[in-house]
């Protein structure tokens, strides 16, 4: 063999004796006694030996072994009493050293700011599974099976009749199920499609709202999200509702804003048209109302929602949804209050 069992015991001794940390401790323990270990090694080649000499070669690998373990505690003790002397000569005069404090991720903080100002306008904060049944996510909102809007929204599906969610909507017939009118809900959280790139992500979050009662108008959405959209962005924002088509709403449209990076100048981020897109809306579809047997005699109501990662890419100017996810710090530290 290479080395005598007794000069690998003095190396290894040697080593410990010095070892400035719990970790050099640690690695020299590895170096000697792992798996891989100077001394496990000798162990395995002892049969290569003699007959004769194994059984001497083999008691005092055993004892280099032994000694090696103490002193490899002794090591630690030695440390931790060097580490608990320095504790005690601190010099408490210094500066302290900051901590990192955490803060809100963006889209948290667009969430609340989304909800505190329905909130305001009286709307209560409702919530439903994200892994929903096909009747909530489809049917019950005016979208049968095989009906053409399915292909608007692609879906992740668990089974024939469970998805998860493609939006917050289910949470609507869900509340008016339980719930007599006067309805006034908004409905955040994670939903789920199949779809990637710079502006979409297979999991993101949306608003959904709802408001039910007799006697409700075209003209009331049109008021509640115009304050909306002044108090989410500011009072000089100009809107405007588009005609759109969504199933569960009759008539629908889309909302547009004053294009926030160029004032409605046209730039590359609104495609030239000085418009930005921020949610869809419309009125409730009779049908949504014979499903959860609300009376369409008596109650109208407005339904609308938005991308909350769509709100926080205009408020904040980011030009890639999938910064949000990327839990890069130097992005996140850019929020903080």
């Amino acid at each position: 063999m290479e080395n005598s069992i007794e000069q690998i015991q003095d190396d290894g001794l040697a080593e410990l004796e010095t070892a400035a940390d719990g970790d050099a401790v640690n690695e020299i323990t590895v170096k000697y006694l792992g798996r891989k270990g100077i001394v496990t090694r000798f162990l395995r080649n002892i049969s290569q030996l003699p007959p004769e000499e194994r059984p001497a070669a083999g008691k005092q690998a055993n004892l280099a072994k032994k000694a090696l373990e103490k002193a490899a505690s002794r090591a630690l003790e030695r440390i931790a009493a060097l580490e608990a002397a320095a504790v005690d000569q601190l010099d408490v005069s210094l500066p302290g050293r900051p901590t990192n404090q955490g803060t809100l991720h963006p889209v948290t903080r667009i969430t609340n700011e989304i909800c505190g100002i329905f909130a305001r306008l009286g709307f209560d904060i409702a919530e439903g599974p994200e892994i929903e049944t096909d009747y909530y996510n489809f049917e019950a909102l005016n979208i049968p099976k095989n009906h053409p809007a399915r292909d608007m929204q692609d879906t992740f599906y668990i089974s024939d009749n469970v998805v998860l969610r493609t939006h917050t909507s289910p949470t609507q017939p869900r509340v008016m199920e339980k719930q007599q009118p006067p309805v006034r809900i908004v409905a955040p959280g994670k939903v789920y499609r199949c779809d990637s790139d710079l502006t979409h992500t297979p999991m993101f979050h949306q608003v959904e709202g709802l408001l039910v009662d007799r006697n409700i108008s075209f003209g009331d959405l049109k008021g509640v999200l115009t304050t909306f959209v002044h108090q989410m962005f500011d009072k000089q924002t100009s809107l405007r509702f588009r005609p759109s088509f969504f199933p569960f709403t009759e008539p629908s449209a889309e909302v547009d804003i004053l294009c926030v990076m160029c004032r409605g100048k046209g730039c590359r981020v609104c495609s030239r048209t000085g418009w930005l897109e921020v949610l869809g809306s419309g009125m409730v579809h009779p049908a949504v109302f014979e499903n959860v047997g609300y009376d369409t005699s008596k109650y109208t109501g407005f339904a609308f929602g938005m991308g909350v990662e769509r709100i926080a890419m205009l408020k904040y100017g980011v030009d890639d949804i999938r910064k949000f996810f990327e839990n890069d710090l130097r992005f996140l530290r850019q929020f903080r209050t």
